[in-house]
């Protein structure tokens, strides 16, 4: 065999491996298995943009309602399965950052985003994304039939008049509950937070274990006023419900949804590509088509149905506190006020 015809074949042989490298690199697509407590109809587009930007990322999401998601973390704590949770409340990784599961990293962009929205370490263990905010989903059809006034803040809730007419997500299970809780909580303090809830517990007909789902049954006249969130509502109204969207004048209960990396992770480049991902422009455009406020100022949009300034009406919310007093405020709530609570699925 002569020179030329050897240096061939050794080029032949190199561009075959190279092709096979670069096969092997491609089939080494990375899962990042992904728990959220996202919407299901927010968590496609969510999906479609950050794969589109970053090839090669596949994400697998682990969805529930907040505090089942909260609790199917906290269980696999010794054997996590999460890489990411993302679109989880504050609150919730607030309790994972206590529990030393998440990864401090500072994606890149971080120093654009709303300071109040972030863990404040210079390398956070979350970072805000958007708000969420309480709202009254109020069957107009229902309302009018029942001869049943509109109400205009949580105490309306507490009158005689809407006995039987309620739904409100179970705090244990819906971040939304849990939000709506600790607000009355902070509002009216302790002992008068209780003394509310148990007003309002007479009106009460069903604790759901989902946010949104009061709102749909209340658009549905299954109920006549749904505990919910403004997001839900929106979207409840714009797709034909008969409902009035109220926020109640006291103030909103609200929570962020934030993005954390689990410390175990085994992909953790791709899991900061998704965190760097979720807090670039792009990604809080996405927000926005369901958000009032989102992570990055000066990006923000307005809820074609919701009347009032939700930044305006958000009350003074103590997170810490919150995340703190998460599992005594859950046990004394259960104990009053579960054996209105829907079977689980």
């Amino acid at each position: 065999m002569n020179l030329c015809t050897t240096s061939g074949l050794r080029r032949a042989l190199l561009s075959i491996a190279a092709a096979m490298f670069g096969l092997s690199t491609a089939a080494r697509a990375a899962d990042l298995t992904v728990y959220t407590a996202l919407e299901a109809d927010q968590i496609k587009p969510y999906k479609a943009a950050f794969e589109k930007a970053n090839p090669g990322i596949n994400i697998l999401w682990v969805r529930d309602s907040t505090g089942i998601i909260t609790a199917k973390l906290l269980a696999e704590k010794a054997n996590p399965k999460a890489d990411v949770v993302m679109g989880l409340a504050a609150t919730s990784l607030m309790l994972l950052q206590k529990e030393g599961m998440l990864m401090p990293y500072a994606p890149a962009g971080l120093d654009k985003v709303d300071a109040k929205m972030r863990d404040p370490a210079a390398s956070p263990q979350w970072v805000g994304m958007d708000v969420w905010a309480s709202a009254f989903c109020v069957n107009t059809v229902e309302a009018g039939k029942k001869n049943l006034p509109e109400p205009a803040s949580w105490a309306d809730l507490t009158k005689p008049v809407y006995q039987g007419q309620i739904a409100m997500p179970n705090p244990a299970s819906s971040g939304t509950g849990f939000l709506m809780v600790s607000a009355w909580l902070q509002m009216f303090g302790w002992d008068g937070g209780w003394k509310y809830m148990d007003e309002l517990h007479k009106n009460i007909a069903a604790y759901t274990h989902s946010g949104s789902k009061p709102c749909r049954q209340a658009a549905a006249g299954e109920y006549t006023i749904g505990l919910s969130f403004e997001y839900r509502a929106n979207k409840t109204k714009k797709g034909g419900a008969p409902i009035s969207i109220v926020l109640p004048k006291e103030g909103l209960g609200w929570d962020m949804e934030a993005i954390g990396i689990m410390k175990t992770t085994k992909e953790s480049e791709a899991a900061k590509k998704l965190s760097d991902w979720a807090v670039t422009a792009e990604a809080n455009k996405l927000y926005a088509e369901n958000f009032a406020i989102v992570a990055l100022p000066g990006i923000a949009s307005s809820m074609e149905f919701i009347q009032g300034d939700i930044d305006k009406m958000l009350i003074k919310n103590d997170f810490a506190w919150a995340a703190e007093n998460r599992d005594k405020i859950l046990a004394e709530w259960s104990k009053r006020y579960d054996g209105k609570s829907e079977p689980k699925n």
